[in-house]
């Protein structure tokens, strides 16, 4: 078999002023051609679960583009059309390719298309015809669209949050892909929604009512024809008609039977639209149970601000935590991470050990967490933020926060960087001198990757919503395009 690899992801909040252009993807990663492999092969990544199945298999693999930028504004034309045409290229220059597999986020949004993956899989399916089959892995938080499972032959998307199972969920993708080529199975999917932006808490899997729909969707994958289900908590921040979780069920064959378990499925969805998995507090709750707070040496209290978090296109500069943690007096504390270019060039030309007045974060949209904070302290780290993910999430994917640079003030170390990156990993801190084991608090920019990482050293973990871009009140966010009425806007 001749298979065309390819990896374009990226999740967009739309109500971000930061677009991706293709820098951007180069700064998380972007491997093209033959390099794709020698950068991935062996991590946890899709890319590798679908050459764990290619390499079993003998496959011919055809390298198109791995690429991933961190979550913003929309993707510029500029590079959907670069980077997407890689993929679109080599099916051009491959028509008598044998399937195609895709790694891609499911809430891509360009200048041009509010539907980016549909948009990009309509025009590969217009290049190859509809008999070459294509599998396509999703984000657990994809905003799944009627078109991507028209031209897809199979949606398989991540069945953890943290996502510590990419590398399995390539290789489910590409075990179908094998099965539809060779004629055993003729892959359809289909799609369910509700009236709805929110729900299954996020899509959470250590606790919540994720883990039921999960539970019922592995019950109903033992029937006979079904090749795979997926439950899509969706990405609410983002003003497009599909936003919302959705259900996707690929069977063999058109049965109406994969439509009445999607609709089964989804109708627990909608149950779960209200609940929430765990306590959010504000700034201030969480600065004073900071301060009154006592554990044991090696597990630190991980506090956690979902209301800036990189990860779902928040700016990574709110300072309205900082400022709460300033204000109590907290200390021993190690925070990450507050991108600040101009900080970071700041402290470098200082030099290690000097003293500085500093303007620190705030500097995109102050309205999002608060303004910049004037802060004096020392200058404790200047050096490359290059680093190799531990994992268990992106175990072995290289990545780089850009320059990075400390600055202890009050007994607070605060790392920033020069890129934006969400906190998700512990080697993150240990490139700037900082093991957190050490630290009696550990404050991450971060909803919930971080506890794969975080979670088996916290003595205790708070999350606090710091009003950031990624902030829980949906009630800020101008929604024009969205289909109404929905949960929660106008639906309870």
């Amino acid at each position: 078999m001749r298979v065309i690899v390819g990896q374009f992801c990226h999740e967009t909040n739309t109500f971000s002023v930061q677009k991706a252009d293709t820098e951007d993807f180069h700064k998380l990663f972007c491997y093209r051609g033959n390099e794709v492999r020698e950068r991935l092969a062996g991590t946890s990544s899709e890319i590798a679960g679908f050459l764990d199945v290619a390499d079993r298999e003998g496959w011919s693999v055809i390298h198109t583009v791995a690429t991933f930028a961190n979550p913003s504004g929309k993707v510029t034309d500029r590079a959907w059309h670069e980077l997407g045409g890689i993929i679109l290229d080599a099916a051009r220059a491959n028509p008598d390719v044998d399937g195609v597999l895709l790694a891609l986020h499911g809430a891509m949004v360009t200048d041009t298309h509010d539907d980016a993956e549909g948009q990009l899989l309509e025009e590969l399916r217009g290049i190859l015809g509809p008999s070459v089959p294509i599998a396509v892995t999703l984000d657990l938080h994809a905003n799944v669209s009627d078109r991507m499972a028209a031209h897809a032959s199979a949606l398989v998307s991540y069945r953890t949050y943290p996502h510590v199972d990419m590398r399995e969920c390539g290789r489910a993708a590409a075990e179908l892909l094998r099965r539809a080529a060779a004629g055993e199975i003729h892959p359809v999917t289909v799609v369910a929604r509700r009236p709805q932006l929110l729900g299954v808490a996020g899509g959470r899997t250590d606790t919540g009512p994720m883990l039921d729909v999960l539970a019922r969707a592995r019950v109903l994958e033992q029937e006979p024809g079904v090749l795979s289900i997926s439950i899509n908590a969706g990405f609410a921040k983002a003003d497009i008609v599909d936003a919302g979780p959705a259900v996707t069920v690929t069977g063999d064959g058109d049965s109406p039977r994969w439509r009445a378990m999607a609709e089964e499925l989804m109708d627990m969805v909608w149950a779960s639209r209200a609940e929430r998995a765990g306590a959010v507090l504000t700034p201030a709750e969480a600065a004073a149970q900071a301060a009154a707070w006592h554990g044991e040496a090696g597990r630190p209290l991980v506090i956690a601000d979902t209301g800036d978090n990189p990860g779902g296109g928040a700016y990574g500069d709110s300072t309205s935590l900082l400022q709460a943690l300033l204000e109590a007096g907290v200390r021993d504390v190690a925070l990450g991470s507050i991108r600040d270019a101009d900080a970071v060039a700041a402290m470098a030309a200082a030099g290690v050990g000097a003293e500085i007045t500093v303007d620190i974060g705030g500097k995109v949209d102050p309205s999002f967490g608060g303004p910049p904070l004037r802060l004096t302290g020392r200058v404790m780290h200047v050096g490359p933020g290059d680093y190799v993910h531990e994992g268990p999430m992106w175990a072995g994917l290289a990545a780089s926060l850009g320059q990075i640079a400390v600055l202890r003030t009050a007994g607070i170390d605060i790392l920033c960087a020069t890129n934006l990156l969400q906190l998700l990993d512990r080697n993150m801190f240990r490139i700037a001198g900082i093991e957190p084991v050490e630290r009696r608090i550990v404050v991450v920019k971060s909803s919930q990757h971080f506890r794969a990482a975080f979670g088996p050293i916290a003595g205790e973990i708070l999350v606090v919503d710091g009003g950031g871009l990624t902030t829980r009140d949906y009630t800020r966010m101008p929604f024009e395009r969205l289909r109404r009425p929905i949960f929660p806007l106008d639906l309870q």
